[in-house]
């Protein structure tokens, strides 16, 4: 028969580093106040939108990661972003700073778990604390859309644009916090930042107002996942990058490769876009996504080169022959 503490435990394929971090981040206040405050905050919300007449309504470019119209829905939807966007993801800038100035990483890397999975745990941790403190607050979504006639694509446009923010942040704040130094991780976030907004919205803005006809169209919301992506990805190439144990002599430092990566972005992204007619922005993001996750390639030595012999003190010589 189980026991009642191996019969709670998650099951195998969640990760351990997933399930260590959830464990830790289910107790932190960064978690635990922001959830109790959003649901105050989003009770007053739905009584000022109710007690207001003006209608919040912006039809015209309804789409995922549209910020204006995101913040122009009323009070219930700045107060979502605000906490699941941006205070929650913001929790995890001291995610790294436990495992690399304690050393803990080195003793992680020693087991089967290597710098992606480290990282992605964290990550996945924390997003998705963020995504269930969101879902919680789905009955007042349902309240607002029965009670006030809330236009319902909006409303799906809105909770994708919060879910994909919550990501991308998650994902920067995790890249900082691998930074000693609070300035450090203060100058990377803003610089992690300013790259997403300037290569996001460039795609957006060009597809929306190519195709003005039918506003936020499909190409629109494909470069708006892409963007997601694109930079998520680099918010996790930045913190397994500063996860690196060796550095060759003839090497960039990693995690200067990934902040370059940041720097010329909205370059790249915006020369695509260009030569794309304004529409395929989403090229350059794959490119950039694709160049992040494989600029910081771990070097592995070809499967026919042997390992050296073990230097064990007071060790017999190897028998001739016995190295074939």
């Amino acid at each position: 028969m189980r026991s009642v503490e191996s019969a709670n435990d998650l099951p195998d394929r969640f990760g351990a580093m997933f399930v260590k971090e959830l464990r830790q981040n289910m107790r932190r206040a960064s978690f635990v106040y922001p959830f109790l405050g959003i649901q105050i905050l989003a009770i007053v919300a739905l009584i000022i939108e109710f007690q207001s007449d003006s209608g919040y309504s912006y039809e015209k470019y309804t789409g995922m990661l549209n910020v204006v119209m995101l913040f122009n829905s009323g009070p219930f939807w700045i107060g979502v972003t605000v906490v699941c966007a941006i205070i929650m993801p913001l929790g995890g800038l001291v995610l790294m700073g436990q495992e690399l100035e304690e050393g803990n990483h080195e003793l992680l890397l020693l087991t089967k778990l290597n710098r992606w999975k480290v990282v992605r745990g964290k990550f996945f941790t924390l997003w998705g604390l963020c995504v269930l403190t969101f879902i919680s607050l789905l009955p007042y979504v349902i309240v607002r859309y029965n009670v006030g006639a809330i236009e319902f694509v909006r409303e799906i446009a809105c909770s994708l644009s919060v879910i994909g923010l919550s990501a991308m942040m998650c994902a920067g704040a995790i890249g900082a916090s691998s930074f000693k130094g609070l300035l450090a991780r203060i100058g990377v976030i803003v610089l992690f930042m300013g790259s997403m907004m300037a290569g996001g919205s460039i795609p957006l803005v060009a597809s929306a107002n190519v195709g003005r006809s039918e506003g936020c169209g499909v190409f629109y919301h494909i470069n708006a996942v892409c963007v997601v992506v694109c930079f998520t990805l680099l918010g996790l190439a930045l913190a397994r990058s500063r996860l690196r144990l060796v550095v060759h002599a003839y090497e960039v430092k990693p995690s200067y490769m990934v902040i370059g990566l940041l720097v010329f972005s909205p370059f790249v992204i915006g020369m695509a876009t260009a030569m794309t007619g304004f529409w395929a922005g989403f090229v350059g993001l794959i490119g950039m996504g694709l160049v992040g996750l494989y600029a910081d390639a771990t070097p592995k030595a070809p499967a026919w080169v042997k390992p050296p012999a073990p230097n064990i003190p007071n060790s017999p010589p190897p028998m001739p022959g016995a190295a074939g």
